[in-house]
């Protein structure tokens, strides 16, 4: 499809297989403008109790009074409410439950997500006015542009007729207020993503209480590629902030982190909400690079409407590096609380609303709504008069189309669980004394090629990073294997399912067609697995048994993208149920066995035997496996013999491709990868693991054996993707940003400078922080998500990387499935917005990346789970080894030293295969 905009300015390429329509067409019709300004007199459409709506002539800018919708004035004297109800609009933006959160905090009740197409135009009228169910309206950010219907959906509707809501848009909703009443959007001089910039206000209520200028700790991060024209402004809105110079900063240029901003610390009592906690640093400002070497001219970044309580801010107050972000939202509930105070649409309806949402115990369940997903409504959305008793916002939707989740589990069938319980043994300080990890490894598990065995391997433990190492292979009664592939269909839009096998300990194998695919069932599986804690108390972990292997990148089809343009050779997900299982503890050096079966039971086999074998290896502790000659270290997978799917010329005209997208404001970063392949023969997987845990060891390395399927997974990944532990903390560490140690240590102290300072590293990382603070937000509890860690640079055998950590309390209605599915596939691995960055980059790589940017770990019987992003591995299917490797493209990326970054990050998998 083509995407066509209504700005002569702007024209969008052509991209196979992107969506072609999703906006309710009322929306880019129904404004009706005369001489470039909107008409003040409206009705609203198919709305049978509106009245026409006029505004008389003679109002000076500043807020409507005296509006009204046909209701009664209270007579009595109004109070402030104790909440304020937001509607939220989402642009299929990945940065809008970060504004949910604080909402949620501020408002003292979160808003309602509703997607820019998910509600009809009489429904969103009949909620507003017939069942003032709002007080106010948010328009989230987005990809693309208010110009095109596609993008924006209902919103432009909102902004021309809801004259008497107030009403804040956010970098996409600001430009579609603009747009909305005659504006142009132009490209911005530069595209600016993830990078800060001083602001300069008028001091209107918006940014009451706010510093104004340079060198006022008032900073702002910028996510966008297009912006209003100033010049093109009408009279009806007002300029209210700008940028105070022509400078773009990055984070560490202009701030210093004196206090962490945390909402929810894991070891306090509860939360500590302080987001405006940054420091500026004072320093020199250099000029930002500007398209054909010239500088910008200051960019509009605030507007108002001058009659209407309308508002928009280019920047993103939401953004866990912007300054006074919470304040701006602050100001935004006084304006609405002062305008319905002085408004006689502030009417005995609207209050009785307030006090049922007084009355209900968890207010922050009233209106706790997660959209469900693109195209996913087949009739309006039905929201009863009083507040729902159970907190749920009542939707009439065939969930078979939900693309992310629904917020309350539905349990299986009590007939369907199972009662588990738990032995184990602990030997002290026994690891070291038996040879460590991998001795105990290749010993009891590594004989008969390691056939169905695993090994989640925290061959790096320095710093803390990983703690625990967990190993077995196919043990008892309740063992089984899970192979899970997509069906062809699940290819196409809105279509998913595939065929599930099932092995168990006994060697048979059932297999079914899993309708509402993997997710799903495997959701109902661990919700079926009940358990006693005090069996796993004491225990110092969080995997007790349960599930262990890996998510493919493909099963984002159940995550809400819309299709995958290219299958996968390997299935699309493989899972033990471990059952026997070794733990160790790396800084006690301690050893566990773990030993799991249905119901009380009395056989402690696999434990005694277990221990015997321990116990024997304390006489060839020192013994070594067989050493091979070391070769000469390849500096690129080609010298190593792999092919890769694109060359050098193709994944640097890729990248161009990717930038083209980002100019446009299709995304904010884009992940691209490549694909390398070797055939390799008979080869031992085992050896080559170890090889490549002693070359790059990692806090998240695995091992996997799925001999059935001829598949063996040697990951050194350093990346942590998700982890939920037993007290409902979940936390990401995303990865962005990557170079090469040094050969001198005065060297690799320099390239560690080099990537902790760089601009367009610290962008990206920056870019996905926020991203996972917005998934994680999806499921947390209002007010929990916190960065503790920012922007910190780690180093590794062979590289430097800069990672951050995000954490949150997730909700109790929540479970371990419905988190991963809130944030798969890793935004690190994707890019942002994470749907529309997932379509592009389908739309330019050339073949599956299969197991590569999925995750690996476990999935505890108890709910918990640790999870890795595959990165940094080399996969063995059927005689052929594949290394994933890319990069995030953002504004600021080089073509060139891309794909050297891209090459870097192969170097010691390709190696480890070499040497073989």
């Amino acid at each position: 499809m083509s995407f066509s905009l209504c700005s002569s300015e702007l024209t969008y390429p052509n991209i196979e297989g992107l969506r072609n329509t999703k906006a309710n067409p009322v929306a880019s019709k129904s404004f009706r403008r005369a001489g470039g300004y909107i008409k003040k007199h409206y009705f609203l459409p198919s709305y049978s109790d509106a009245k026409k709506m006029v505004i008389s002539s003679h109002l000076v800018p500043g807020h409507l009074e005296g509006s009204f919708m046909g209701k009664k004035q209270r007579a009595e004297p109004r109070r402030k409410p104790e909440f304020v109800r937001t509607l939220l609009i989402d642009n299929y933006d990945s940065y809008t439950y970060n504004i949910y959160q604080e909402l949620s905090v501020i408002n003292g009740l979160p808003p309602v997500v509703v997607r820019n197409d998910e509600l009809t135009w009489d429904s969103i009228c009949s909620f507003l006015y017939d069942e003032c169910l709002f007080d106010n309206i948010v328009i989230s950010p987005g990809p693309g542009s208010p110009a095109c219907p596609a993008d924006i959906g209902v919103c432009l509707q909102l902004l021309s007729e809801c004259w008497d809501i107030p009403i804040l848009g956010v970098c996409l909703g600001h430009q579609a207020l603009g747009y909305a009443h005659g504006a142009q959007i132009i490209h911005a001089s530069e595209p600016i993503h993830g990078r800060l910039s001083e602001i300069e206000h008028d001091g209107c209520k918006l940014f009451a209480n706010i510093p104004s200028g340079r060198n006022s700790r008032f900073k702002v991060v910028r996510y966008h590629s297009l912006v209003i024209d100033k010049e093109s402004l009408p009279k009806e809105l007002i300029p209210i902030a700008w940028t105070s110079s022509d400078d773009t900063l990055s984070f560490y240029e202009t701030q210093k982190f004196d206090v962490i901003p945390e909402a929810y610390d894991s070891d306090s009592e509860g939360p500590q909400a302080n987001f405006d906690s940054f420091s500026s640093r004072n320093g020199s400002y250099r000029d930002s690079k500007h398209v054909n070497g010239s500088k910008s001219r200051k960019v509009v970044m605030g507007v108002r409407h001058a009659a209407w309580p309308h508002y928009g801010v280019q920047f993103h107050p939401e953004s866990v590096a912007t300054t006074y972000g919470r304040q701006i939202f602050k100001n935004f509930r006084e304006i609405t609380e002062d305008y319905w105070l002085q408004s006689s649409s502030f009417s005995s309806d609207r209050n009785i609303h307030y006090t049922a949402s007084m009355q209900v115990p968890h207010v922050n369940r009233l209106f706790g709504a997660i959209h469900t997903g693109r195209q996913s409504m087949k009739k309006d959305v039905q929201l009863n008069r009083e507040a729902p008793s159970n907190g749920q916002f009542k939707q009439g939707v065939d969930q078979r189309n939900f693309g992310f989740f629904d917020m309350v589990n539905v349990l299986p069938p009590s007939m369907g669980a199972k009662f588990l319980r738990l032995k184990w043994r602990k030997f002290d300080h026994l690891a070291s004394e038996v040879g460590g990890a991998r001795n105990i490894f290749s010993e009891l598990f590594g004989k008969n090629k390691a056939e169905n065995t695993f090994w989640l391997d925290s061959s790096s433990t320095e710093k803390g990073r990983a703690r625990f190492s967990f190993m077995g292979g196919k043990g008892g009664d309740l063992w089984k294997q899970l192979t899970f592939r997509l069906s062809e269909e699940s290819d196409a839009i809105g279509k998913r399912g595939g065929h599930l096998l099932i092995e168990d300990a006994e060697g048979s194998t059932n297999s079914k067609f899993l309708e509402e695919g993997f997710f799903e069932y495997f959701n109902k599986e661990l919700l079926s697995l009940c358990h006693e804690e005090k069996d796993f108390e004491g225990l110092p972990f969080d995997f007790y048994g349960g599930f262990i292997g890996y998510i493919g990148y493909n099963l984002k089809v159940e995550c809400g993208a819309t299709s995958n343009a290219h299958k996968s050779r390997t299935p699309d997900a493989c899972f033990f149920f471990a059952d026997n299982l070794i733990v160790i503890d790396h800084h006690s050096d301690d050893v566990y066995l773990m030993s799991l079966h249905e119901g009380n039971t009395t056989k402690t086999q696999w434990l005694d035997d277990t221990e015997k074998k321990l116990v024997s290896l304390k006489g060839s502790a020192t013994r070594k496996l067989d050493e091979r000659t070391s070769k000469a270290a390849a500096n690129s997978p080609h010298e190593a013999g792999f092919h890769s799917e694109k060359s050098r010329e193709q994944y640097v005209s890729d990248v161009e491709k990717c930038l083209k997208y980002i100019k446009d404001g299709e995304s904010y970063e884009l992940c691209l990868t490549n694909q390398f392949r070797k055939s390799i023969g008979e080869v031992d997987p085992l050896r080559l693991y170890l090889s490549l845990r002693e070359r790059n060891p990692a806090p998240y390395a695995s091992w996997l054996n799925f001999s059935k399927e001829k598949l063996c997974i040697c990951s050194s990944s350093p990346e942590r993707f998700l982890r939920l532990d037993r007290n409902g903390i979940l936390e990401a560490k995303p990865i962005k940003g990557t170079i090469a140690r040094g050969a001198t240590s005065e060297e690799d102290e320099r390239l560690k400078l080099q990537l902790q300072y760089s601009e367009k590293d610290q962008a990206e990382n920056l870019m996905i922080v926020d991203l996972l603070r917005n998934d994680l937000g999806r499921v947390c509890e209002p007010g929990t998500v916190h960065v503790p860690h920012l922007m910190e640079v780690e180093s590794y055998a062979t590289v430097h990387t800069m990672v951050s950590t995000i954490r949150g309390k997730k909700q109790s209605n929540v479970s371990a499935v419905d988190c991963v599915k809130a944030a798969f596939p890793g935004g690190s691995m994707t890019g942002a917005p994470k749907l529309r960055s997932m379509e592009l980059l389908d739309s330019i790589e050339s073949c599956s990346r299969g197991i590569y940017s999925g995750s690996i770990g476990f999935f505890s019987y108890n709910q918990t789970f640790d999870l890795n992003i595959v990165i940094r591995t080399v996969v063995i299917h059927e005689d052929e080894a594949s290394i994933g490797a890319g990069g995030a493209i953002v504004a600021l990326s080089d073509p060139e030293k891309e794909y050297e970054e891209m090459v870097l990050k192969t170097r010691a998998p390709a190696n480890s295969v070499m040497e073989q």
